[in-house]
């Protein structure tokens, strides 16, 4: 009887240390097992680049953009928010710090909103593959500077061979006229990709300025470095084009106001939907570029 119950107790114990092995073999293989899902996968496959307030959807981070790309975002706070339709400008810039082009972000959800989707198209001219990056600029209709939020994201920027066609530019000339009659314009041109936004893309090469050799043949601008284009609209023949608070700093005398203008409104009225422009500054109209 007793060699029967030593028995019946080590095949209880044998099975026991079976059963215990069992177990710690489907652990070991539970934990090495491989898996099936990735890791990740419950993470976006292409997180957005961004910053406090903007996150960048399209392009990535140092990707390759060739003429014309799209920029797709969200701007959610934090200084970035929509006016009037748009939530800031962007402009990209090659290795050397020069301006390929630049555009308007254009709200593409409603803008009054905390969190706004928004999209645009930019097109540049570059004659090589370079290293470069977009400047996101955010919409500050109080026109404050401690209110500006910038945001920079790296690209790289292919040759772009698209089609070219040329605008007409308008400055002062100190040659073809001496005595500097202030309202009295003339014009240069300037060759760009083309682009839908004409009227925006022809200010922005306003904006930058005479070249070199304009400058040796007399060409000189009125306008403030550094001028933004805010917005730009064409209703009934009236071209509305809205510029931040560089656009009048320091700005004195009438002949200056009146260069300044004229700059703007002959560079625009080249184009033969436009007759009449009206300028402001942060949407304001009546008391700016005061003598």
């Amino acid at each position: 009887m007793c060699c029967y119950i030593y028995v019946v107790i080590y095949m209880k114990k044998n099975i026991l240390i079976v059963a215990i092995l069992g177990i710690i073999v489907v652990l070991i293989g539970f934990l090495f097992w491989p898996n099936s899902e990735p890791a990740n996968n419950n993470q976006p496959q292409n997180p957005p680049t961004g910053g406090e307030g903007i996150q960048i959807n399209s392009p990535k981070g140092n990707e390759e953009i060739s003429s014309p790309f799209k920029i797709i975002g969200v701007v959610n706070g934090n200084g970035w928010g929509g006016f009037e339709g748009q939530v800031g400008t962007v402009k990209l810039l090659d290795n050397n710090g020069n301006q390929l082009g630049a555009t308007i972000l254009t709200a593409i959800t409603d803008w009054m909103q905390p969190v706004i989707n928004f999209e645009t198209y930019l097109q540049f001219l570059s004659d090589k593959d370079q290293d470069g990056k977009l400047v996101f600029l955010n919409e500050n209709p109080s026109g404050l500077p401690d209110k500006n939020k910038e945001f920079i994201l790296p690209v790289k920027i292919k040759n772009s061979s698209g089609e070219i066609i040329k605008v007409k530019v308008y400055f002062n000339n100190s040659k073809m006229d001496p005595e500097y009659s202030c309202n009295k314009v003339f014009s240069v041109d300037r060759e760009i990709p083309e682009v839908e936004a004409v009227g925006s893309a022809a200010l922005w090469e306003l904006l930058k300025g005479p070249t070199e050799n304009e400058k040796n043949d007399g060409f000189f601008t009125s306008i403030n470095q550094g001028v933004e284009i805010q917005s730009l609209k064409i209703e009934n023949g009236t071209a509305y084009v809205d510029f931040d608070e560089q656009l009048e700093y320091q700005v004195g005398g009438s002949c200056r106001v009146s260069a300044i203008r004229a700059e703007i409104t002959q560079t625009l009225k080249q184009f033969s939907t436009i007759e009449n422009v009206i300028i402001s500054v942060n949407g304001r109209t009546e008391d700016i570029l005061q003598p």
